[in-house]
């Protein structure tokens, strides 16, 4: 009888531990669930606000990256407009090659969207950012998130060694670094690095 009591006790405690670890386990899933659909829901809102990408510009090979970045799914954090040049890109988190395939990125290590400080965003030369050839001291650009829309102004324009890492320091007031390869139209791995810095005004 002793032996059959310790049976049923453990069985009991292992399906008690089973209930709990099930329960446990669906409760994550349908936060992890809720969350994944509420962020896809937020870059979709992002996304219907995009014009039509002129690619007229871009490289034959980035148009080919850009179309194939398409086969996985993409959550931007924002959208970086400059309007004088008619700019629009989708800003994502980190610079990884999807990411920077699809749009830009925010350089790790750099203030985050929305953030007091300097936030970093890199983009390809022969791509979305290949427009920053004609931007202009006193040009408007905007960082368009869910909750906000920041408005900054062009303050300079620079261009710069690779090593010169000085440009994405932190700042004492809320900017933005924009950062590509230079020059624009050379072939192969371009050498420099064109430089916008922009300050916030609103």
């Amino acid at each position: 009888m002793r032996v059959l009591r310790r049976i049923e006790v453990l069985a009991w405690t292992v399906g008690v531990s089973l209930l709990v670890t099930y329960a446990s386990t669906r409760a994550w899933y349908t936060q992890s669930r809720d969350r994944d659909v509420a962020t896809f829901e937020a870059a979709a809102v992002l996304a219907r606000s995009v014009d039509p990408v002129d690619m007229t510009a871009w490289s034959r090979a980035r148009v080919d990256r850009y179309r194939e970045s398409f086969q996985a799914r993409l959550a931007p954090q924002a959208l970086l407009r400059i309007p004088s040049v008619k700019l629009v890109v989708p800003v994502f988190e980190g610079t990884g090659e999807l990411n920077l395939n699809r749009g830009a990125g925010r350089i790790e290590g750099t203030a985050r969207l929305g953030e007091a400080g300097n936030v970093g965003i890199a983009a390809h030369r022969d791509g979305f950012f290949r427009a920053l050839k004609d931007v202009r001291v006193g040009d408007t650009l905007l960082l368009e998130r869910l909750t906000a829309t920041d408005s900054y102004r062009v303050v300079s324009t620079t261009i710069v060694d690779p090593s010169e890492v000085s440009v994405l320091a932190p700042t004492p007031s809320q900017s933005v670094t924009l950062v590509t390869c230079y020059p624009f139209y050379y072939v192969g791995s371009a050498p420099r690095r064109f430089i916008v810095r922009a300050q916030r005004i609103t």
